[in-house]
């Protein structure tokens, strides 16, 4: 992150709203501006600054935490944090960042807080000025993807990329330089890279067509790399590239 993401926590249990203070004090672009014990308090501290980020439990006494929710006429991003799982749902359905299941550890909270991050990024100017997305390669499309990885952005040019690897919440670009792994999902991408470069063979795998050299069962190769074919991707796979 480029710009400071600044956070609140809203939690009835003192114990609780310290770690999550430790937390918050490991990463670098985060900065608490207040620590609640019950919403109403929150609420105090939303009039009189900006926050762009709450961790909010629910089960608190007098308000629960989705009761606040619904309350705020303008919504920060939020990560409920809670030991009741009953109440993931209905937080998704209210457009949460992301449901921490307590007791939970330093790396899950910051797989949320990164999900979180990326929200909050501004628009770069090209994606400002940008049309209409499409899939379809045109003369004047840009030939490359904004990449951030190890606290840097690396411009990956389409025709360096062999195939893109899903890895959880990371994918991992497969170039012959070597491996880039960065935030992101492969639907994303799917949408992004031009659909005549590039397509998906598997859940977890977007291969350069101009890449795959050979078929060998239910597998492609792409140089000495051999990739498999999901079962509900092999007749789009054949028909493009083996027909």
């Amino acid at each position: 992150m480029s710009t400071t993401v600044k956070c609140l926590i809203v939690d009835d249990e003192e114990l609780a709203r310290a770690l999550l203070d430790n937390y918050v004090k490991r990463v670098p672009y985060l900065e608490n501006v207040g620590m609640c014990a019950n919403p109403l308090e929150a609420m105090q501290v939303l009039r009189s600054q900006k926050v762009d980020l709450i961790f909010l439990d629910i089960q608190m006494p007098e308000l629960t935490g989705i009761e606040f929710l619904k309350t705020l006429p303008v919504k920060p991003l939020i990560i409920f944090t809670t030991a009741y799982k009953e109440y993931a749902l209905e937080g998704f359905e209210l457009d949460v960042v992301d449901y921490l299941l307590k007791p939970f550890r330093f790396e899950r909270f910051l797989h949320a807080v990164n999900k979180a991050g990326k929200l909050l990024e501004p628009e770069s100017p090209e994606t400002a000025a940008a049309p209409s997305p499409t899939r379809e390669a045109k003369p004047d499309a840009k030939d490359y993807l904004l990449v951030k990885a190890d606290f840097k952005t690396y411009r990956i040019f389409y025709r360096d990329i062999l195939y893109i690897e899903s890895m959880k919440e990371y994918v991992a670009f497969h170039t012959p330089t070597g491996k880039t792994l960065s935030l992101g999902s492969l639907k994303s991408l799917e949408q992004e890279l031009p659909s005549d470069q590039f397509m998906r063979i598997h859940k977890s795998y977007i291969v350069a067509k101009k890449q795959v050299s050979a078929l060998e069962g239910n597998m492609v190769h792409i140089g000495q790399v051999k990739l498999p074919i999901g079962s509900s991707y092999r007749t789009t796979v054949m028909a493009e590239l083996f027909e």
